[in-house]
């Protein structure tokens, strides 16, 4: 094992900077592998029912494709409507901000702040507003701004698709093959592991991402029935941004609470049904959602899933936030091995450690 140490530091570079390299081509097959690796268990238990491992992946891909499908062409739409109304208020908050808030904080803090340019303000948010709603056609047409551009991102969406299906196809075939190239005394330590950050990754991946949605849901349905606009938008954010344990709801808080604000009305009435679903959201999340889709196996402090997305992000840009929270689930899983031979280790204990140790 010391012998190789070695080599297994020369390959993990060499493949660091083989990623690096290739970044640009690699997004749609680490996309493919996600979907994949999502869809896997599913397939798996079709085939203990009886399907055939072809019969299997083909439901499993029509359901993934169906879903994708419907939101595109359902929630899509609608985000990008609301993101367009959202930015039409801009000016009326503006301008509430000026006329009320200033004012009421000078008077308590005893200072004057500084007058918001609303002229200026109003001018720049009407000169972009119409470009910030059509950011989806503004992609599309840089996509495809020129011959070889259009065929790169054709052929990038036309290996998704067919990338996924091979893998979840020949799934377990591919780890069975990597495993029996491992060396056997390797292997007996590695095939744990594997199975441990399989446990993490799957939790984290597979469970959080359904939380997530199902907040999401929950969120933009509730406040929906509370009778407050942006309701969609609002509660996808707050979904989204439960990644982070307890940043969804204060997130989804504050956001809500503001449109409860500026949308007039009953604002007192809006605030506390806003509160309630916040409320029933947080209890769903906590004695349902988690317990059941996640369990207690994920590791990850959310400090460090914030870094890791970030450094990922910073490092090999979207093939990097796609590898950033496997890596960083492999790393926990590492160390918390690695903590006891550490505590054990001359290096920690100095002179005072058992030899051997």
């Amino acid at each position: 094992m010391t012998g190789r140490a070695p080599w297994l530091l020369l390959l993990l570079a060499g493949l660091g900077g083989l990623i690096y390299l290739l970044q640009p081509v690699l997004g749609p097959f680490f996309f493919a592998t996600f979907l994949a690796y999502l869809g896997d268990p599913l397939a798996d238990r079709l085939e203990a029912r009886g399907f055939s491992r072809t019969a299997a992946v083909v439901v499993v891909f029509l359901v993934l494709s169906l879903g994708l499908f419907a939101l595109l062409l359902g929630f899509l739409p609608l985000l990008l409507e609301q993101i367009r109304d959202l930015l039409l208020r801009v000016p009326q908050v503006l301008g509430w901000l000026e006329s009320s808030a200033r004012p009421w904080l000078e008077d308590r803090l005893g200072v004057a702040l500084p007058r918001l340019e609303l002229a200026a303000l109003n001018d720049l948010f009407r000169a972009h507003w119409q470009s910030t709603g059509e950011v989806l056609g503004q992609v599309l047409r840089g996509a495809f701004a020129s011959g070889a551009a259009m065929l790169g991102t054709l052929a990038a969406l036309a290996l998704v698709p067919v990338v996924t299906f091979y893998l979840l196809r020949d799934w377990d075939r591919l780890l069975a093959q990597l495993q029996a190239l491992l060396p056997r005394d390797l292997e007996r330590v590695l095939t744990p592991l594997a199975r441990e950050c399989d446990e993490v990754i799957a939790a984290f991946l597979r469970g959080q991402l359904l939380v997530m949605l199902a907040l999401g849901t929950i969120y933009a349905l509730g406040l929906y029935l509370v009778g407050l606009e942006f309701a969609l938008l609002i509660g996808m954010i707050a979904g989204l941004a439960s990644l982070v344990p307890y940043l969804g709801l204060g997130v989804g808080l504050v956001l809500a609470a503001g449109a409860a604000l500026f949308q007039g009305g009953d604002w007192l009435m809006t605030l506390g049904g806003v509160g309630a679903v916040f409320a029933v959201g947080q209890a769903l999340e906590g004695m349902v959602l988690v317990p059941w889709l996640v369990g207690d196996r994920i590791g990850l402090h959310p400090v460090a899933v914030i870094f890791a997305v970030l450094a990922g992000g910073q490092l090999f840009g979207f093939t990097g936030i796609l590898l950033a929270l496997p890596v960083a689930a492999v790393l926990a899983v590492a160390l918390r091995h690695a903590h006891e031979p550490y505590l054990r280790s001359r290096f920690y204990g100095g002179d005072d450690a058992p030899r051997g140790g």
